[in-house]
């Protein structure tokens, strides 16, 4: 995903799947703590108020809307660890796991915390 976007201007958006099926829309976008990079966003699907994890890279944000380069189905089973805190770094493999994606880039210690919401301070 482009890094120069504003994370928060992600919220609110549209999220689609790779054949272009509206998944919903992106609830939270969740930082690196060490990096600050866009890492995941929780797209608000519908289904009982349910958010799905998706990562950010390798979906692009196009003309306003988030697409997320895989199924539908795929995002919708998405592991729900629920919304509004951080991510530990054992949900964050069991994301990458479940997306079939390598692992975090680099790797980390078993104090490093994951997904710091965009927007809230230290």
């Amino acid at each position: 995903m482009q890094t120069d976007i504003d994370p928060r201007s992600l919220i609110g958006r549209k999220a689609f799947d790779r054949k272009g099926t509206k998944i919903g829309t992106v609830d939270e976008v969740y930082l690196d703590d060490a990096t600050g990079v866009p890492e995941w966003a929780a797209v608000r699907t519908g289904l009982f108020s349910r958010d799905a994890f998706v990562p950010l890279e390798p979906s692009e944000f196009v003309e306003d809307t988030l697409r997320i380069p895989f199924d539908r189905a795929l995002i919708k089973d998405a592991p729900d660890f629920g919304v509004g805190r951080h991510l530990s770094p054992e949900q964050e493999l069991q994301l990458y796991r479940h997306y079939g994606l390598d692992s975090a880039p680099e790797e980390t210690g078993p104090d490093r915390d994951f997904g710091r919401l965009a927007g809230q301070d230290e």
